[in-house]
């Protein structure tokens, strides 16, 4: 395991005593719901068993068992350490929008024709810039202007599946992770090993209730394989649904008067990669510069499914990093023991070590354990 070690002053933002989080904890017993406020940590456990029960609440006057300050815990994501951090969501369904930018739709175009073979995008991506140009960023999803533009792709024998859901009036929103299988501030993510041309994609993700109310957010990895998705979209799932492969965290940030949805809207999410050779990346995700608003990608999400434990939805990213890390011409790609740092002024910092879905910890509780070990810790009365 990487050996990281949580501080408050590094991996939450600045104004965290001022705010109100959410997440989950082990002191030895099993995943514990907790709350911090005030600079505080909270266990709930005993009034939402679940952080999906929680977020159904309004958590501002929720009181718990004050465990103390925050600043007091020694809180590590190694197995077995005292207090551990976990991944801070439990039952919600975990969804993700892709394409959501203009840059990032460029990348996923270029995957498709490349054919999932790095050594093949830098020509095509020249070309997709220069005949491409500007219009994908100012262009409007579902307009009347997107389709003109679409007409002009399709003439010009440019046009992809990805700018469908890019410019057209449906989102692509699909299953990031089966519930309860996300790691969190701290653990090792997984790639896949015998994928070649990979990257992080440093993300905003909403947590939301059961109507789709969004009630806070947190950072999230969507670990991406691009040859996986770029020899074909109909192993999009092999791309994104891999052991480890989605990372949250380290706290969700509840919204209150001093943190809102505009703030995700105007939030600037940095990332910073750090090789085991001494190479380092880094490279920001301007919200800004999102296509559709985040209320829009949630009822997308809505339209296709009930969500009755809630569900967080990644809102997608502009990172798509194309810096060579080796052989020129063939790009960025993930090797083991990379270091990823995805940061943001509001919602604190996510760290996570590379390692492939084989050697990192496998995924073993599951609903059912989760169910038998609240149950016998009294938690589970109604």
């Amino acid at each position: 395991m990487s050996g990281f070690q949580f501080s408050p002053a590094v991996d939450l933002p600045a104004d965290w005593r001022q705010g109100l989080f959410a997440g989950r904890i082990d002191r030895g017993e099993g995943p514990t719901p907790v709350i911090i406020r005030g600079g505080h940590l909270f266990d709930v456990a005993a009034i939402a068993p679940t952080v999906s029960e929680l977020m159904e609440m309004d958590v501002s006057s929720i009181e718990g068992i004050d465990l103390g300050e925050l600043e007091g815990f020694s809180l590590s994501a190694e197995e077995g350490a005292p207090v551990r951090l976990l991944s801070p969501i439990d039952l919600q369904c975990v969804k993700a929008a892709g394409v959501t930018f203009a840059v990032s739709t460029l990348e996923r175009v270029i995957e498709e024709r490349a054919r999932g073979d790095a050594s093949g995008a830098l020509a095509i991506r020249q070309q997709l810039e220069k005949e491409v140009g500007s219009g994908l960023q100012t262009v409007v999803p579902g307009t009347e202007e997107a389709a003109a533009l679409k007409s002009v792709l399709i003439e010009a024998g440019l046009w992809s599946q990805y700018l469908e859901v890019a410019i057209g009036p449906d989102a692509e929103i699909f299953t990031k992770a089966p519930v309860l299988s996300s790691v969190g501030w701290g653990q090792q993510i997984g790639v896949r090993s015998d994928s070649h041309w990979n990257n992080p994609e440093p993300e905003v993700v909403l947590a939301a209730r059961a109507d789709g109310t969004p009630v806070g957010a947190m950072l999230g990895n969507d670990v991406n394989l691009r040859d996986f998705e770029g020899r074909s979209a109909l192993l999009l799932s092999k791309a994104k649904d891999n052991n480890a492969s989605c990372s949250l965290g380290p706290f969700i940030r509840l919204f209150d008067e001093g943190f809102t949805l505009d703030d995700v809207r105007a939030m600037d999410i940095t990332s910073r990669i750090e090789g085991p050779e001494g190479f380092t990346l880094e490279g920001v995700n301007s919200m800004s510069q999102i296509s559709r608003d985040p209320t829009d990608l949630l009822k997308q999400c809505l339209s296709q499914h009930q969500y009755p434990d809630g569900f967080v939805l990644f809102l997608g990213t502009m990172f798509a990093p194309t810096e060579d890390r080796g052989a020129a011409g063939e790009g960025f790609t993930h090797k083991m023991g990379d270091k990823v740092s995805i940061s943001s002024a509001r919602l604190g910092r996510l760290i996570n070590q590379v390692t492939t879905s084989k050697e990192a910890a496998p995924w073993r509780f599951g609903i059912r354990e989760l169910m038998a070990n609240l149950a016998a810790r009294g938690l589970l009365t109604r």
